[in-house]
């Protein structure tokens, strides 16, 4: 922590890339950083790739867990359950309908306890914990609802995927994403720990005209953050903070190269100034 404040008070700094607002907001006040050197570039997200149209992958990845075709999936992509809230996930599910289904994707190094949690909360039978895995597209074409309610997540990768994917998304107030869902009526937003309300937000999501409305809106509003854009973000970024470095360099070497003046000589250059001021020019 101590290495991480001397890297933001370091008058050297230039700028710092925030991949989200909420990054940026808790930077600038965490550390105290002007707001022109705090620059927000999201990441990316592969729209061509993470589509609808994995929707084809549904009947498979369904039958393959032994999921009934009719049920309403929830998925969860994320390693490190306790992070990505996996817990409130399975108490909200405890809360809804016997028909609603969590399908967890990611890596967890003990799975014993989440397996337990799960039992005693009665629904073991309605979790299909996936672990970690080479593709992911098909589960997010399996899903009807995505939910990760981190209790911090920068701007999860897994969160944009889903939304480029038309999947309603819910989420923590502490996780990146939050803005983009809001912003867009994707979704909802709860508190991490608060699995009534998630549980409250997933039974929302039970009515297909609104999980269609939402998805669509996740979607257009991911479409923008094309790997193109984002790279040509962080070029145009990166091109203006060499021309600021080039030209303090020529400030620099400018005022080295200049004559020093005399105690109470106005220097050549400057002596016009002084006549239009009134002679008043400060020569030091």
């Amino acid at each position: 922590m101590r290495k991480e404040r001397a890297l933001f008070a370091n008058p050297a700094l230039a700028a710092v890339i925030c991949n989200s607002n909420m990054v940026r907001d808790e930077i600038k006040l965490r550390f105290a950083v002007a707001d022109e050197k705090l620059k927000v570039v999201y990441n990316a997200v592969d729209a061509d790739s993470f589509t609808p149209a994995l929707r084809a992958h549904r009947a498979e990845v369904r039958r393959h867990y032994g999921i009934p075709a009719d049920a309403l999936v929830y998925l969860l992509v994320g390693s490190g359950y306790e992070r990505k809230g996996v817990i409130a996930a399975l108490d909200a599910l405890a809360m809804l309908p016997a028909t609603a289904r969590l399908i967890v994707v990611g890596r967890e190094s003990n799975l014993r306890p989440y397996i337990r949690h799960a039992r005693e909360r009665d629904v073991l039978a309605r979790v299909t914990f996936a672990g970690p895995q080479p593709d992911p597209k098909p589960y997010f074409g399996a899903a009807d609802a995505f939910v990760l309610p981190s209790l911090y997540d920068p701007l999860p990768n897994a969160a944009l995927e889903a939304m480029a994917c038309a999947l309603p998304v819910i989420t923590s107030t502490k996780s990146g994403v939050a803005e983009l869902v809001m912003g867009a009526d994707a979704g909802f937003v709860c508190d991490a720990r608060d699995s009534a309300a998630l549980a409250a937000h997933m039974r929302t999501l039970e009515d297909g005209t609104r999980r269609e409305r939402m998805g669509s809106n996740a979607r257009n509003a991911v479409l923008p953050l094309s790997h193109a854009a984002m790279t040509l973000q962080l070029v145009l970024l990166y091109k203006e903070l060499l021309e600021a470095s080039v030209a303090r360099r020529q400030a620099a070497k400018s005022r080295i190269g200049r004559p020093k003046a005399h105690p109470g000589v106005v220097p050549k250059a400057d002596r016009s100034a002084a006549r239009d001021s009134g002679g008043n020019a400060d020569a030091s």
